[in-house]
């Protein structure tokens, strides 16, 4: 059994591996320390530094400095705790509790890292949704980014333009360009979804389905409009739009206007989406 770091011993935790493990890599480095750009601001030239013999950072872009604990704690705006557990790779509890609610219209997102999807956290939140880490990182990506001078992350997809949908247990965000995402293998079939969950929902629900396919995620009911133009090279297009308003809405209009588009929402009839299905029926299961 592994055993549970304490803060004296998190102490002897090296800086610069705690920086690698969230995404900030030297710009220099010698035998005795390392300099980074700080992963608090925006900045050309690295003021941020590691001393390799004392195991301490300092920012002298800010004048604050301290040890592993204290860095992660500000970085990721968490609890002692949660950096314990973060800094010994099982970070059952980490909450995201600091993390910040945005809207993409009044922000710019800096994407700072696009790696696989590792992050003990987001794979908590995978599982809480009843998506497993394999269906997960078929379509995903974990994603860092920055917001002023904070740094986040989040499960991503991206979409045709090269933005991403950013999603983890807290909040739904997005970075510019905001549009749909494609997913095209040539297949004579077409499906239709709303959003990053109902994609990985249908592919941990009917796999043969979503081989058979190609597939749009609207990522927006408000990009109905624009893949329309999609729809007529396809003999079949089956819609999983959520049930609600907006997507009632959307079908019917899609369903009056191409006679080869079929509404799927009845398969999940007494829920809101696909994954509110999936979570009723995992539910069942446990």
């Amino acid at each position: 059994m592994k055993r549970k770091i304490n803060c004296e011993t998190a102490r002897n935790f090296s800086v610069v591996k705690a920086l690698e493990k969230l995404g900030h890599f030297p710009k220099k480095t010698t035998e005795k320390e390392a300099w980074f750009l700080s992963p608090f601001r925006s900045e050309a030239q690295a003021s941020f530094k590691v001393s390799k013999t004392n195991n301490r950072w300092y920012d002298h872009g800010e004048g604050v400095g301290g040890n592993v604990i204290d860095l992660v704690c500000k970085i990721l705006k968490c609890s002692i705790k949660e950096t314990l557990d973060y800094l010994n790779n099982g970070i059952t509890n980490f909450s995201f509790q600091q993390q910040k609610v945005f809207n993409d219209n009044e922000i710019q997102i800096d994407i700072t890292k696009i790696q696989e999807l590792t992050h003990p956290a987001l794979i908590q939140y995978l599982s809480s949704r009843g998506i497993s880490i394999a269906i997960a990182k078929a379509y995903c990506k974990e994603v860092w980014y920055g917001y002023k001078n904070a740094h986040f992350f989040a499960i991503g997809l991206q979409n045709h333009k090269n933005g991403w949908e950013l999603r983890n247990k807290f909040y739904k965000n997005s970075s510019s360009p905001k549009s749909y995402t494609s997913l095209k293998n040539n297949h004579k079939q077409l499906i239709i979804l709303e959003g990053m969950f109902d994609l990985l929902s249908l592919a941990t629900i009917d796999e043969d389905t979503m081989n058979i396919s190609d597939i749009i995620i609207l990522n927006s009911i408000a990009f109905i409009k624009q893949i329309e133009k999609h729809i007529s090279k396809y003999e079949l297009v089956q819609l999983y739009l959520d049930n609600d308003n907006a997507g009632k809405k959307a079908a019917q209009y899609l369903i009056s206007t191409y006679n080869h588009v079929i509404d799927k929402s009845s398969f999940y009839k007494n829920h809101k989406d696909l994954n509110d299905l999936l979570s009723h029926e995992k539910g069942r299961e446990k």
